[in-house]
């Protein structure tokens, strides 16, 4: 094992720092205060919020929102999705509000881009709430400057502050060792969030004003015991539905329970180190594991030790950093756990007994490194198909190769005259097969977080797209489906081209839509039924024409297109006034048919 830098990525010096200056300026008036006294460093620190509404805003249960509620979150958090299944990343709305105030004073973004300019390591931090938005200016940081800029996150006793597609999206784009979060074993700050408003309103309010009365005075011991049971009651209920989807439980019981148990839709994300209270640090990286030990590191042994318990939960959050971060070594101390499928069942001596792990959380953090072992299992599986999809694919080129200077593929595909058109339409089915088995694990999130973003991946998909897509539509409109169905891009367009699109377009940085050169075909044929029967949309014949013009342009579009008997040609035969004078398209044409385009 490393050192603590290497392991972390910052070192010491930073960390207790980071833990000092969060400490220090958790409640000052500042929305959030810059330290330069370093010389290779600037630390950014958010300080902590007061009230509950700042905690939990909107009408939601958790307070929860959509990223992109709003104009300025989708611009400032594009990546917060997934890509194939375009889920949208879910995140505390009070705590996001709070950040975009951040964001609207000029010092912040005056400062952060004076670091870059400077090639400072910018570092993030904030105890409580603070270290919340900390979270969330680190994600925003990283969409604005992950190629030119340097940054970590640190925090302490943290709420969570995002669901799984955060944490999803992180992993993709390679973020997630960015983030770290302390975390004491009996903190109830970290928890709170896995909690609905409606079952600790009250007791919050007074714990919060403990909060920023610095200790004083302690909240009766009614409040504090009712927080901890509504906390971990509800944190009980999200650990153990987590836990039966981490042990294949396929019961529809459990997810008919789910319709009317409202559970939070918060999950960690990022690097956890557990304070075990005696100086030894938990190292865990495994999401899902993370969300089971905030469960189960913070049980009672006794049930007469509820009252003592829950005022060490709400103690923990305002005292206990400065003595187990700032006070000893962290070096020293610093345990990691890997390997997670292979964890002893009973007590083994190990730093985790500190954290009073029973059998059932052992067995739940064991089911949580299967999961990820088994992601990448499947991962490997499709690996081994990668030579036939070569295979398949070079047999396809040579059977576009060889219509090169005829119709075009396209055209001959939809023919089916000679048995090269059979035998295409074999190895167009073998390659279907395999990619709908790669799309329907992506759909239920069976492969490792990275898949999206591993540009061999992207790339192979983008070939597939370019080069099988056109044939299904061939074949589509050769059997008239769209007489039954309806248009190719409205009914008929399968996942397995979908996802690879989007994966490229967000590679690049560009639209949904931007790159549709391997599908606008389908629009061809909408378009020539429409001319066939007297009457043409001019607004989607525009539309095709100036892409089509772009896509030659840009190089992504063959020259085929443009061959005398191409679909294409028999639109554009059929378009009259409606034809583009598109310089690229004009030269083309003229090149490859001597054809006028006036």
């Amino acid at each position: 094992m490393g050192s603590t830098s290497e392991i972390l990525g910052i070192s010491e010096e930073y960390i207790k720092k980071s833990c000092s200056l969060s400490l220090n300026y958790q409640f000052s008036n500042e929305l959030f205060h810059v330290d330069k006294s370093s010389s290779d460093a600037v630390v950014i620190v958010f300080k902590g919020v007061c009230t509950v509404e700042e905690w939990f805003s909107g009408d939601r249960a958790f307070g929860e929102t959509k990223i992109n509620y709003k104009d300025w979150s989708k611009q400032a958090f594009p990546s917060l999705r997934s890509i194939g299944n375009e889920d949208v990343a879910i995140v505390n709305q009070a705590f996001l509000e709070r950040f975009e105030l951040a964001t609207k004073d000029p010092n912040f973004g005056k400062e952060v881009g004076s670091a870059v300019e400077g090639k400072k390591l910018i570092i993030f931090t904030g105890h409580s709430s603070g270290g919340a938005i900390a979270m969330l200016a680190t994600i925003w940081f990283l969409e604005k400057y992950s190629k030119t800029g340097s940054t970590k996150c640190v925090t302490f006793g943290a709420p969570l502050v995002g669901d799984f597609i955060v944490s999803h999206a992180l992993k993709r784009e390679k973020w997630s060792k960015f983030f770290i979060h302390f975390v004491m074993r009996y903190d109830i700050v970290p928890r709170i969030m896995l909690a609905p408003l409606s079952s600790i309103q009250q007791e919050l309010v007074h714990v919060l004003h403990y909060f920023t009365a610095n200790g004083h005075p302690y909240p009766h011991d009614s409040i504090a015991t009712n927080l901890y049971t509504n906390v971990m009651r509800n944190t009980s209920a999200l650990a153990s539905h987590a836990a039966c989807k981490l042990m294949g439980n396929t019961n529809m019981l459990l997810e008919t329970l789910t319709n009317f148990i409202k559970l939070s839709p918060y999950r960690p994300f990022g690097t956890y180190i557990f304070c075990t209270g005696n100086g030894k640090l938990i190292h865990l990286d495994n999401p899902e594991a993370v969300l089971q030990l905030l469960f189960y590191s913070c049980q009672l042994n006794h049930e007469n030790e509820i009252e003592a318990t829950a005022r060490k939960c709400i103690k923990a959050h305002l005292e206990d950093y400065k003595t187990e971060l700032l006070d000893r070594s962290l070096e020293e101390n610093l345990v990691c756990v890997t390997e997670l499928e292979q964890l002893p069942l009973a007590s083994d001596g190990t730093a985790l007994d500190d954290l009073g792990l029973s059998t059932r959380g052992r067995l739940c953090l064991r089911a949580a490194g299967e999961l990820e072992k088994q992601k990448l299992k499947n991962q490997d599986q499709i690996k081994t198909k990668r030579a036939e999809m070569v295979a398949s694919m070079k047999g396809l080129r040579e059977y576009k190769t060889f219509n090169a200077e005829r119709a075009g593929y396209y055209n001959a595909f939809k023919k089916q005259d000679e048995k090269r058109d059979f035998n295409a339409n074999v190895m167009r089915l073998v390659l279907a097969g395999i990619w709908d088995e790669i799309i329907e694990m992506l759909r239920r999130y069976d492969l490792p977080d990275e898949f999206e973003g591993d540009d061999s991946w992207i790339d192979l998909g983008t070939e597939f797209r370019r080069l099988v897509e056109p044939l299904d539509i061939a074949n589509y409109y050769r059997h008239a489906k769209n007489e039954d169905t309806g248009a190719y891009m409205i009914k008929g367009r399968p996942r397995r081209y979908r996802y690879p699109q989007s994966w490229l377009e967000k590679q690049k940085g560009l639209e949904k839509g931007s790159y549709g050169e391997s599908c606008f075909l389908a629009d061809v044929e909408e378009l020539l039924k429409a001319a066939n029967n007297g009457k043409v949309d001019g607004a989607m014949a525009v539309k095709v024409q100036v892409a089509v013009a772009k896509w030659i342009k840009d190089g992504v579009l063959d020259k085929e297109v443009f061959l005398k008997e191409s679909t294409f040609l028999q639109l554009w035969d059929k378009l009259g006034p409606l034809k583009l004078q598109q310089e690229c398209i004009r030269a083309l044409m003229t090149d490859i048919t001597n054809l006028s385009i006036s």
